[in-house]
């Protein structure tokens, strides 16, 4: 791919573990150079020491999930003279970005008011826990905290049991989206004004924002969804998790056209008749009395049979563990999603592809870069890393 839609930005980022990293990552792989500015006395990013593998001394798969296609400086801006070197820096890029606490970005001289009179164009991206403007900018914050504050776990899980937290990050990694849009939105901007701009996107808010309707739903009409059994829909029968002679299979009727063609598959048109199922509403009401039901139904052929049966018919999936998730056929010999890239140490390394497409083709992808790799070369002196 010979041209990529951010070329020629430049992007300067203060980030540790994922929020921060995830969204540069993206803006690294859609051509933007992301300069990770790490301090050499801290060992950089924490991430390079997190996880159940290294790939070498401050390297590691959790690392490079994060950090591909960048680039890795080594700088103590509360050093004077690598201070200097960062407003260099500043003076021809685009955005300076960060994920600390609400309270630092202004201390460190990292936000719009501190750089504008260096590059009055600059866009400065802010992602902290709970903001910078409120009574919380100074708290520290991980996603699994949002999760349980935000509502997150009251609605994941088995209804009875504990709190459940929804098994990956996506707090973080749905701020470090918000955060790619945001920034890159707002440097077009700049682009036409000649003046950047603050840009705050908080795993509160980012979290809060996913309730989505069901937050609309309390909001207005006061209903609290609640947990559902087999993770049902809140207001869609059926749709959730059904049992097979071999496992699970995950059913979706989102309309009433894949609830008759359903029944059709199952040789059920007797249910089509009952009252107790005649609409979406006595479905909802009858849920239990259709899970019995349609258990039976499932139990009679294994996962692989049922959805071969149902595919492109009825919304159909099968459940998987982590495992046969990662190695199922469709995803590897279809979807192009696993890829090998060459690591300098470890060799051949197997990471997830960019699920954005252009043109029908994946993003390249390179490794992230050992701890200020690119010292030299950006900042333009020797470190002794």
């Amino acid at each position: 791919m010979t041209s990529l839609p951010l070329d020629g930005l430049r992007i300067i980022s203060f980030e540790q573990f994922g929020a921060g990293p995830y969204a540069t990552m993206f803006m690294a792989a859609m051509g933007a150079e992301v300069l990770k500015v790490e301090t050499e006395a801290t060992g950089g990013d924490y991430a390079r020491k997190t996880g159940p593998d290294t790939l070498g001394p401050g390297d590691s798969l959790y690392f490079q999930t994060f950090n591909l296609n960048k680039k890795s400086i080594c700088l103590d801006i509360k050093n004077p003279a690598d201070r200097q070197t960062f407003e260099n820096l500043v003076t021809n890029a685009h955005a300076v970005m960060n994920n600390m606490r609400g309270t630092l970005p202004a201390k460190l001289g990292l936000d719009y008011a501190a750089l504008s009179n260096i590059n009055p164009a600059i866009v400065c991206g802010h992602i902290s826990a709970y903001g910078r403007d409120n009574r919380r900018a100074g708290w520290p914050g991980y996603d699994f905290l949002m999760q349980a504050e935000t509502g997150f776990m009251a609605l994941t899980g088995e209804p009875g049991t504990p709190p459940t937290r929804v098994g990956l990050s996506m707090v973080d990694y749905m701020t470090g989206m918000m955060m790619a849009f945001a920034v890159v939105s707002a440097i077009r901007a700049a682009e036409h004004s000649g003046k950047g701009m603050d840009v705050d996107v908080s795993l509160f808010d980012a979290a809060t924002h996913q309730l989505a309707y069901q937050g609309t739903w309390f909001l207005n009409e006061g209903i609290v969804t609640d947990r559902q059994p087999r993770s049902a829909h809140p207001s869609t029968v059926p749709c959730q998790l059904y049992k097979t002679a071999d496992g699970w299979v995950y059913v979706g009727c989102m309309h009433e056209g894949f609830w008759q063609m359903l029944l059709a598959e199952l040789g059920r048109a007797d249910l089509a008749e009952d009252p107790r199922f005649a609409s979406p509403s006595e479905r909802l009401s009858n849920r239990e009395a259709l899970t019995e039901l349609l258990d039976a139904d499932f139990a009679r052929h294994p996962t692989d049979v049922w959805v071969e049966r149902l595919q492109g018919k009825v919304p159909v999936a099968p459940f998987y563990d982590l495992q046969q998730a990662l190695t199922s056929d469709f995803l590897v010999s279809e979807t192009a999603m696993v890829e090998r890239l060459v690591h300098p140490v470890a060799g051949d390394m197997t990471v997830l592809a960019n699920p954005i497409r252009l043109n029908g083709r994946r993003l390249p992808q390179h490794p992230a870069p050992a701890l200020g790799a690119n010292t030299e070369e950006i900042a333009g002196r020797r470190e002794n890393i």
